[in-house]
């Protein structure tokens, strides 16, 4: 029972972190569940569902479906929907049913794209992790099946942006801040991958002189990027002045070596502890540590931070974990969802995610790229 949450939320989904990567591609993503799962995502995770099209379906799998394992009429189906709406890709994901009935998610890909012609991927997730590892799955499948192998690196100095969605960045400007600090040092952006690119623009993504991974769920196509054409990759966010400074150097330092970069600031110790993805997380340490000189402990709440994480840091999934962590600080910094666990006599600051509380605080998600001062000035007092 480890594994169960008694008090707090949990993230988005794994399979949510496939159709979020994929949003805005042109494809047809399919869940396979029973009628629910869709509107649950659209509704708490997509903050772009109302004003951008998109094709996210459900395969409305029944019961006797399950049991019988009638897959047909789920390739029937989809071959059918894809006929009337020309995806450029199909993409089919997996909830807990089709995991415990030991659904082949690949051959049945493999079954779609021979009737249709379509490009299509196999997603086996489970329901079971969280977003990032389906979006991790998700972008490094858009690398090895559309990259351009024969493309040439550009005469200008490209960059692109890996694991920029919704479920890290929300809705509210970060995005652009992220493209406006490139250009200002010097980068043309490539493509963003997955908010405001298209996929033509990903196609070209070996042309790139260098990748810079705004969060976890890029690492895995960073790494496919890496080995497909060579490509370093830095990892961060450039949160703070002081630390956009460490990473434009770093940027800088890739396109000349060709290695990889991950500038970090690590002050000893750690009154303050930070929840969250690894990635951002880090980058938000390393920003407060700069700038106010005290150091900031990370916990990683979700999957892929091993790489990213200081010595100091740590993973905790489970929420006996992580209530032991808090009470271990003086301040915890994390999503209002995380405060039921937190002890009364550890004072908490609020930084709400996407990933975890979907809507409910959308508005108050910070746009911590151009609003830094501005968040460090609520929280550290």
């Amino acid at each position: 029972m480890k594994q169960t949450s008694r008090i707090i939320s949990t993230y988005s989904a794994d399979v949510f972190g496939v159709c979020s990567a994929l949003f805005e591609l042109g494809g047809m993503t399919v869940m396979h569940d029973a009628s629910g799962c869709n509107s649950t995502y659209t509704t708490h995770d997509e903050p772009r569902w109302y004003d951008m099209d998109s094709m996210v379906y459900i395969s409305a799998l029944s019961e006797m479906e399950a049991i019988m394992g009638d897959d047909e009429k789920l390739v029937g189906d989809i071959a059918a929907a894809a006929e009337a709406l020309h995806p450029r890709f199909i993409a089919v994901a997996g909830t807990p049913i089709p995991a415990m009935t030991g659904f082949d998610f690949e051959a049945v890909a493999d079954l779609i794209e021979q009737r249709t012609g379509i490009p299509a991927f196999g997603f086996s997730t489970t329901g079971m992790h969280t977003y990032v590892q389906g979006a991790s799955m998700a972008l490094e499948a858009i690398v090895r099946r559309f990259a351009d192998r024969n493309v040439q690196k550009t005469e200008d100095i490209t960059v692109n942006i890996l694991g920029l969605t919704p479920l890290d960045f929300s809705v509210n400007g970060a995005d652009a801040a992220i493209v406006r600090f490139l250009e200002e040092a010097g980068y043309r952006v490539l493509s963003r991958w997955a908010m405001g690119s298209s996929l033509e623009e990903m196609v070209q993504a070996g042309a790139a002189h260098v990748n810079l991974v705004v969060s976890s769920t890029g690492l895995a196509a960073a790494k496919a990027l890496k080995e497909m054409f060579g490509t370093p990759y830095v990892v961060g966010v450039p949160v703070g002045a002081a630390f956009a400074e460490k990473l434009g150097a770093a940027l800088e330092k890739a396109v000349e070596t060709g290695e990889d970069q991950f500038p970090v600031s690590d002050l000893p110790g750690g009154e303050i502890l930070l929840i969250g993805e690894s990635v951002t997380s880090v980058s938000l340490a390393s920003a407060i540590e700069l700038k106010t000189g005290k150091a900031v402990r990370v916990l990683c709440t979700t999957e892929h931070g091993e790489s990213v994480l200081r010595g100091k840091d740590k993973i905790a999934i489970y929420e006996e974990e992580i209530a032991a962590e808090m009470a271990a600080a003086q301040l915890v910094i994390a999503d209002p969802l995380f405060r039921p666990v937190c002890p009364e006599t550890v004072r908490f600051a609020e930084l709400p995610t996407e990933a975890f509380s979907g809507r409910i605080f959308r508005e108050q998600i910070p746009n911590l790229v151009s609003g830094f001062n501005r968040f460090l000035s609520e929280v550290i007092k």
